[in-house]
């Protein structure tokens, strides 16, 4: 039985190199702080963790709209971009919701980045609070240089 177009890009998530060291940084992060911070908290020290294993990593960058010849910023920023190739969006809630989906496929689609994280540091432990997102289309020219 042949595979459907969704399940091979969960595949190639799970099998991806950047999605894992990203998120082994993540848990190691969260082990050591625990639950209980504000989202600045785990922000300001995750991107410390990416940054010391060698991660470029750019925070809070505004993400213009742009429609009909009009570019707009609607207040739209990513918490973290990582080496341009993977966003991640962090939370600090009981549970996450489709408003919070909706926020990183937003992301995702106005930046031309495919693949993203949502990290929900409320979880105990941190993997059962994290979701992979992947768009199924060619990047086009994204939203930070090469």
């Amino acid at each position: 039985m042949s595979r459907s177009v969704d399940e091979e890009v969960a595949a190639e998530v799970n099998d991806d190199d950047l999605t894992r060291a990203v998120i082994g940084c993540a848990i190691k992060v969260h082990k050591a702080l625990g639950v209980g911070l504000l989202e600045s908290a785990y922000e300001e020290f995750f991107s410390h963790e990416l940054v010391k294993n060698g991660f470029r990593v750019a925070r809070q960058v505004t993400l213009p709209v742009a429609y009909d010849g009009v570019t707009v910023d609607l207040g739209f920023r990513p918490d973290l971009v990582i080496n341009n190739e993977l966003i991640v969006e962090l939370k600090t809630v009981k549970q996450l919701l489709p408003t919070h989906d909706a926020q990183i496929l937003t992301y995702l689609k106005l930046s031309g980045i495919t693949r993203g994280l949502l990290m929900n540091c409320h979880a105990l432990p941190l993997s059962k609070g994290i979701k992979r997102f992947v768009l199924n289309y060619k990047r086009g020219s994204g939203l930070y240089p090469q």
